[in-house]
C-alpha cells in the first residue's frame, strides 16, 4: 500500500467516524421535529373551533349593541318630548318668580306696606259691615 492509499483509508475512516457521530444528534432532532408537527396539527384542529366560538361571540355582541343603540334612540326621543312639554313650563316659573320677586318688593317698601295695612283695614270694614 501506498501512503497516498493509506491517507484514503484514513480520510475514509474518519468520514465514517463522523458519520456515527452525527447519526445521533440527527435521529433526535427527528423526533422534536415529529413531535412539533403533532402539535402543530393539535393545535390547528383545536382553533378552528375556538375561532367559530368567537365569531358566535362577536355577532352576539354586535347584535347586543344594536339593542343599546336603539334603547338609546329611543331614550333620545322621549327627551326630546320631554323638553317640548318643559320648555313652557320654564317660562312660566320665570314669570313666577319675576312676580314673587315684584310682590316681595312691594311689601317690603314702606309705600307698600302701607298699600298692605290699607288693604287689610278696608276688608275688615266690609266684613263688619256686613254683619
Amino acid at each position: 500500500m501506498s501512503g497516498l492509499e493509506i491517507a484514503a483509508l484514513v480520510a475514509a475512516g474518519a468520514f465514517a467516524m463522523l458519520v456515527l457521530l452525527l447519526a445521533v444528534p440527527i435521529l433526535r432532532l427527528r423526533h422534536t421535529i415529529d413531535a412539533t408537527t403533532v402539535m402543530v396539527r393539535e393545535v390547528t384542529a383545536k382553533t378552528g373551533p375556538l375561532l367559530d366560538n368567537v365569531n358566535t361571540t362577536v355577532e352576539g355582541v354586535n347584535t347586543a349593541v344594536e339593542q343599546v343603540q336603539t334603547t338609546i334612540d329611543g331614550v333620545n326621543v322621549q327627551l326630546v318630548r320631554i323638553d317640548s312639554v318643559t320648555a313652557p313650563l320654564a317660562g312660566a316659573a320665570a314669570n313666577v318668580a319675576k312676580i314673587m320677586t315684584a310682590v316681595t318688593g312691594a311689601s317690603t317698601t314702606p309705600l307698600g306696606k302701607a298699600a298692605t295695612l290699607a288693604f287689610g283695614v278696608r276688608r275688615a270694614l266690609a266684613a263688619q259691615s256686613r254683619r
